[in-house]
């Protein structure tokens, strides 16, 4: 055929010879006919061994390829099977497109790149495939640039976190790298089988990893904790200063909660007719200031707005036991922000100061914190926090919305992983 290496071009393809292309006026199709160069022949397409031939296998077979302007295109060619000492009867290996692929490499590619970059309605739209298509040509992505790289080399600090992607429980733990801020590792579950399938996989690519880890992020899961503790006894364990502030954030709120239910009890509600069969009663007085303190109880002194200072002065006049938590949630949050050698001190009084407050949720908050106190400390020595992390979760959840379709969380996890794993896809044809 003339102008061969010039269809090659526009193809896309190496080492293949372009024997003809048509233009299929019914289906308005361009249709390549194609076939390997002589050196590819015999060749297993599951491990690429070289293979003795078996049969024709079920005749000739098509590959979708890029668009070649607004026309679709096929490759067509020949599909026999050798006979591979490892896999057995297998189709021969093509050098345009995977094993078990319906698209060509460079089709992948652009899929691949776009999937990063585009929302999914524009991805379909433009490539012609369905969603779920997408998917599984991200997982065969990945699991080609995963077989490339070291994802693991030079691990030393992470953090360990676990995400929702899906109702009912559904669960992913990701590591990320302190050093590099990559997502490094995701998997289903949450649990301490899964963090130690981590451990297995770091284990796996180098002996000694596991040893080499020197620090380690968490919210304080004792799921995480205990296999940390295992698998990396030598690691500086970190509690998340996020979630610690959160622990006295959610024993203020009980305080609230049980004040409100003070003032109700008290007579501040009035009945407001009936609703599915149902007395509905509205919060008057005390009891409906207290429901909208949340806020101002809850923010940073430094965020609240006039209106939530206002209502933190009322607080502070009207319920000294409810303002008595608010002090101590501040309290903690400050034990952050100061110098390590001060930061000791500071929260054995902050403890001694909640031990002592005879608020029940405060009481059993400071147990929490004497518990995890080494792990406290130690995050404000080393400066680690969870932040890196909950920037990652959050990326990994606008992800999670736009793979909303795809048939497993392991398609869920090759998109996020293209994205956030430093190793994004380039277009076909680019550096």
């Amino acid at each position: 055929m003339r102008n061969a290496s010039v269809w090659r071009a526009l193809l896309g393809v190496e080492n293949t010879v372009v024997e003809d292309v048509e233009y299929d006026e019914e289906a308005e199709v361009f249709v390549a006919h194609v076939r390997p160069r002589r050196s590819g022949h015999g060749r297993c397409g599951s491990c690429g061994s070289r293979a003795s031939w078996y049969d024709r296998g079920e005749g000739r077979r098509r590959w979708r390829g890029l668009d070649m302007g607004m026309v679709p295109v096929f490759l067509e060619a020949g599909a026999p099977r050798v006979n591979c000492p490892i896999h057995g009867p297998t189709v021969r290996q093509v050098p345009w497109a995977r094993h078990g692929a319906g698209h060509t490499h460079t089709f992948d590619q652009q899929v691949a790149w776009l999937a990063t970059q585009c929302s999914k309605t524009a991805i379909t739209q433009l490539m012609r495939i369905a969603w779920r298509t997408v998917g599984a040509i991200v997982a065969r992505i990945w699991a080609d640039t995963a077989a490339g790289i070291d994802a693991f080399a030079g691990l030393r600090r992470i953090g360990i976190d676990e995400i929702s992607y899906k109702r009912h429980h559904k669960y992913l733990t990701v590591v990320v790298d302190h050093d590099t801020g990559r997502l490094v590792w995701a998997s289903p579950g949450r649990e301490r089988a899964t963090v130690h399938a981590f451990f297995d996989a770091l284990e796996e690519s180098g002996e000694g990893r596991c040893a080499q880890i020197t620090h380690v992020t968490a919210d304080g899961a004792e799921w995480i904790a205990d296999v940390v503790g295992k698998r990396c006894p030598n690691a500086v364990r970190c509690a998340d200063p996020f979630h610690v502030v959160g622990w006295a954030t959610d024993a203020l709120d009980a305080v609230r909660r049980d004040a409100w239910n003070e003032a109700r009890r008290a007579g501040n509600r009035r009945n407001r007719g009936w609703a599915d069969g149902r007395r509905v009663t509205v919060a008057t007085g005390n009891a409906r200031a207290l429901k909208h303190a949340r806020f101002a109880l809850w923010k940073n002194p430094e965020n609240l707005t006039d209106r939530q200072r206002v209502k933190l002065e009322w607080i502070a006049k009207t319920d000294p036991r409810l303002y008595r938590a608010y002090l101590l949630k501040e309290g903690l949050r400050t034990v952050f922000k100061l110098q390590p050698d001060e930061a000791a001190d500071a929260l054995d009084r902050w403890v001694a100061w909640a031990r002592r407050s005879r608020i029940e949720s405060s009481v059993r908050l400071q147990s929490r914190i004497v518990y995890y106190r080494t792990e406290i400390l130690a995050s404000i020595e080393h400066g680690l926090s969870n932040g890196l992390i909950e920037s990652v979760n959050t990326k990994i959840r606008l992800i999670t919305r736009m793979a909303f379709g795809f048939k497993s969380s392991d398609a869920l996890i090759a998109l996020a992983m293209l994205n956030l794993g430093g190793h994004r896809p380039v277009l076909p044809g680019r550096r």
